[in-house]
C-alpha cells in the first residue's frame, strides 16, 4: 500500500480537523474559547506554511533546468 503523504499532509480538510479538534478539547478542559481560537489559527497558519513549502519542494524537484542555475 502506497501512501501519498505530501497529499495528505497539504490537505486543507484535514488541517481544519486537527483544528477543530484541538479546539475542542482546549474548550472541554475548561479552556477559553479565545484560546482555542488562538491555538485553531496558529495550527491553521502552520498548515499553509507546510502546504507551501511542500508544494514548493514539489515544483522545484520536477521544473526547471538541470544545471541548477536559475534562469
Amino acid at each position: 500500500m502506497n501512501i501519498n503523504w505530501q497529499k495528505k499532509l497539504t490537505s486543507r480538510k484535514l488541517w481544519v480537523a486537527i483544528a477543530g479538534f484541538v479546539a475542542g478539547l482546549i474548550v472541554l478542559g475548561n479552556g477559553s474559547q479565545e484560546t482555542a481560537d488562538k491555538i485553531s489559527g496558529a495550527i491553521l497558519s502552520g498548515a499553509a506554511v507546510v502546504g507551501y513549502v511542500l508544494g514548493e519542494g514539489l515544483a522545484d524537484g520536477k521544473g526547471g533546468n538541470s544545471n541548477g542555475n536559475d534562469i
